[in-house]
């Protein structure tokens, strides 16, 4: 599933081309995505000009004067910039005809993507309105980490994933992060000093850092807006590296399924 440095590295790569450029027609081949893809956009979009492309988690938002799209690649989705005569990918299921002769194209393999339309404020849209902080913000820091975590039982890793508490900390990062601060991820987060906390916070946004400045991870098929994979991939400590050697103490790494995903950690180096 795209995690936030891969839907980061998208928004910052239409970000510099989209702004601007007024949307013709939108051309919906498949409208059964995870929720419909709804008729209004069709209407009320075409004739607008797009003024930004933010993301408030794993949520990209394509703004306008008349509404907001959202749109949610996931498991497998990409958006990507296209020449509107090239022939469409199998999977290509929703199309924005721009003014500069260009589409911006939904791919999305598995449809449990989604494109809907608000507007309204969209950060007070039913799917966003309960998101928890951003990870690279001021907000979320060691103290409300702490705060957050008492008297919870479940796996800090799991608490790290759950989009309440913080947005956009996949699977990936969580494992990443976890190695990072020395910190096992099947320690309950209500086990997790203040001082763990701080250092849990700082590795979380220096691997989501690092990971944007990477272009994500491509492990099957992500790829930017313009087609390009990331390159985080290479610089993975744990993930993905079951019975490998740890790169800090030389122990094989473990596997574990927590919270219904597969985890990777050093049982030497995480307690």
């Amino acid at each position: 599933m795209p995690e936030l440095p891969e839907v980061e590295t998208i928004r910052r790569g239409l970000g510099r081309q989209l702004p601007g450029r007024t949307v013709l027609r939108v051309r919906v081949h498949q409208p059964r995505l995870r929720w419909p893809v709804p008729r209004r956009l069709g209407r009320e979009f075409p004739g607008q000009a797009i003024d930004s492309v933010e993301r408030r988690g794993k949520y990209l938002l394509l703004r306008s004067h008349a509404g907001t799209v959202i749109v949610h690649l996931g498991m497998s989705g990409s958006l990507r910039l296209a020449d509107p005569q090239a022939p469409r990918q199998l999977h290509d299921h929703v199309e924005w005809l721009l003014d500069d002769g260009r589409c911006l194209r939904l791919h999305d393999p598995r449809r449990f993507g989604a494109v809907l339309w608000t507007t309204g404020d969209p950060l007070t849209h039913r799917l966003l309105v309960h998101l928890g902080p951003e990870p690279l913000g001021r907000s979320f820091n060691a103290a409300y980490l702490y705060q957050r975590t008492r008297n919870r039982s479940a796996s800090i890793k799991s608490l790290l994933m759950n989009s309440r508490l913080v947005v956009g900390v996949g699977n990936i990062y969580a494992s990443e992060a976890l190695f990072a601060a020395g910190i096992h991820p099947a320690r309950a987060g209500g086990r997790v000093a203040h001082a763990r906390c701080a250092r849990l916070v700082i590795a979380v946004k220096q691997t989501l850092r690092r990971a944007i400045r990477a272009g994500g991870t491509t492990l099957k098929d992500f790829a930017d807006s313009d087609g390009r994979p990331g390159y985080f991939r290479q610089q993975l400590q744990v993930y993905g590296r079951a019975d490998e050697p740890c790169m800090c103490c030389g122990t094989p790494l473990s596997q574990r399924v927590i919270a219904q995903r597969s985890t990777f950690y050093c049982r030497r180096c995480q307690r």
